[in-house]
């Protein structure tokens, strides 16, 4: 009676291991392995219950840090929706594994897919955090995201997860007739799985510019880091003009392209004089573009979190308004129905607006081809089609612009470097990640990340960075194999919900029979 949920339990724990800040990446598939063997062959609402074990097991350490500032409940409440999504996964594999009770590999895959997919869209948008793929930039597996994106690094190893329980199943029950030969050849066949992903190219030539990323660093870690009027853009100022100097006494390389992080401007820069003054200054001292992370007071009665272009001797020439606000901690949808339930939804007075354009700033530096900076905003560098469209706009880089001062020393902004490493393979695109704390890294389209800073500390990254146009084949398929594999499941499901109701009309109509005997 214990067996499943404690297998459930496990899974789950043994799932964090495969991201930051364990970095253990085969903890995946072992822990998708003993949620399969727990799921197999369980009653419905049983797979419900077993999944939201296992999720709940998984979310909860994991996005721990999403409550270090603001108590327990909101990140409590976040793990368990979350969770939710594979308490659904668990009901719709073990309904399809009730009868036989033997795994199935690939239907077993098909859900976990679907269920990731759910989870990236609804509600409110989604939260695709913590996917799969995103804990796999060092895995065989992580490398198959150039052929078709994080879904298919997830469907890949919930399939190799499968085959593996399908061999242990064949183990324990090889007597009673299961054959034996599953045994040894689903075990080849996910190791195979694994190691395709060795065959897949990350290509890293092409021409290069010289990109400066700069972390400013805040007067405190925590919800009021800007609380210091001016002080974050102060520091990013000065952490700028010093790393100039370098470059002024031959130490460094003139950067073509230099890149301030989210909220790097702690004011409204086109508002304040005083900030834009410092910012346009710190332009002309560079005679390089720069693009500024910033709030802006605008429209009337709500707030735009923004990446600015600003250029010498041009000013503020280009505008990016982030398009996937964070529900409950940028606007509160349905406010009037969540202060039901706490008043606390009013901390957040004025609402983030959501911009409608895709973020991509092109600089024509003088010694370096045409920079065209793909742009995302702190955790929109988890949703696909963010950063699809970036690369469909005609983006030849990347660039991450986040603030991780909210979260403390947790470790959340390894989990979002780890992101973009994920991001850089999937598109063959080099990625600027720059955080106002930190981590910040300049990746390559390999998904290396060089140069990572520390946590709370002023710090550049700097260096050349291939600026590649080739796409992958990630890139030109988008999220279709994502919607295939959702087709195939219902499919299946609806097969299944067909033979269910003619077996039982078969039983039926063959006890109606017996009676008719009997009398």
């Amino acid at each position: 009676m214990l067996v499943r949920p404690l297998l459930a339990l496990v899974a789950g724990g043994v799932l964090c291991l495969a991201f930051p800040t364990f970095d253990i990446w085969v903890a995946a598939p072992v822990a998708l392995t003993l949620l399969a063997l727990a799921l197999t062959g369980a009653r419905a609402w049983a797979g419900f219950g077993l999944g939201l074990l296992a999720g709940l097991a998984f979310f909860v350490p994991t996005l721990q840090w999403s409550g270090i500032y603001v108590g327990s409940l909101p990140w409590l409440a976040l793990a368990t929706v979350e969770a939710l999504f594979f308490a659904l996964a668990g009901l719709a594999y073990a309904w399809l594994t009730r009868r036989r009770g033997t795994v199935r590999p690939v239907v077993f895959a098909l859900v976990w897919l679907a269920s990731e997919g759910l989870r990236a869209r609804a509600p409110y948008g989604g939260f695709p955090w913590l996917k799969l793929a995103f804990g796999q930039a060092d895995s065989p597996f992580g490398r198959l995201v150039a052929l078709g994106g994080p879904p298919l690094v997830g469907f890949a190893i919930a399939l190799a997860a499968g085959l593996l329980a399908l061999a242990v199943q064949a183990l324990v029950r090889r007597r009673g007739g299961m054959p034996l030969a599953r045994a040894v050849v689903a075990p080849l066949l996910a190791v195979g799985l694994g190691a395709a992903g060795l065959l897949v190219p990350l290509p890293t030539d092409g021409p290069t510019a010289q990109f400066l990323g700069v972390q400013g660093n805040v007067p405190r870690p925590g919800l009021d880091f800007n609380a210091e009027r001016r002080m974050v853009l102060d520091n990013h100022v000065r952490a700028t003009i010093d790393a100039l100097q370098d470059v002024a006494a031959g130490r460094a390389p003139r950067p073509d392209l230099i890149v301030w992080p989210e909220n790097a401007s702690d004011i409204d820069p086109l508002r304040n004089a005083d900030a834009k003054s410092e910012i346009l200054a710190t332009v002309q001292a560079a005679q390089t573009p720069l693009i500024v992370g910033g709030l802006l007071e605008e429209p009337a009665d709500h707030v735009s979190n923004v990446s600015l272009l600003f250029e010498p001797g041009k000013g503020n020439t280009a505008r990016y308004v982030k398009r996937h606000p964070v529900p409950f901690a940028e606007y509160i949808p349905n406010r009037s129905f969540w202060r039901i339930f706490s008043k606390e939804v009013d901390l957040v007075r004025r609402d983030f607006v959501a911009g409608d354009q895709v973020g991509l700033f092109t600089v024509h530096p003088a010694a370096a081809p045409a920079i065209k900076a793909g742009l995302a905003i702190c955790f929109e560098v988890a949703y696909d089609d963010i950063m699809l469209d970036a690369v469909r706009a005609g983006a030849n880089v990347l660039v991450v612009q986040t603030n991780n001062a909210t979260f403390g020393f947790t470790a959340e902004s390894p989990q979002q470097l780890a992101i973009s490493r994920i991001r850089a393979m999937e598109f063959g695109r080099s990625v600027v990640h720059v955080s106002t704390v930190g981590q910040s890294a300049l990746i390559t389209p390999d998904g290396t990340a060089h140069q990572v800073t520390s946590l709370f500390t002023q710090a550049v990254v700097r260096g050349a960075l291939p600026l590649r146009t080739e796409t992958t084949l990630a890139t030109r398929v988008g999220e279709v194999p994502e919607w295939v594999g959702a087709a195939v499941l219902a499919l299946i499901m609806v097969g299944s919900f067909v033979r269910g109701r003619g077996q039982t009309a078969v039983r039926a109509q063959m006890k109606d029979e017996d009676d008719e005997d009997e009398s």
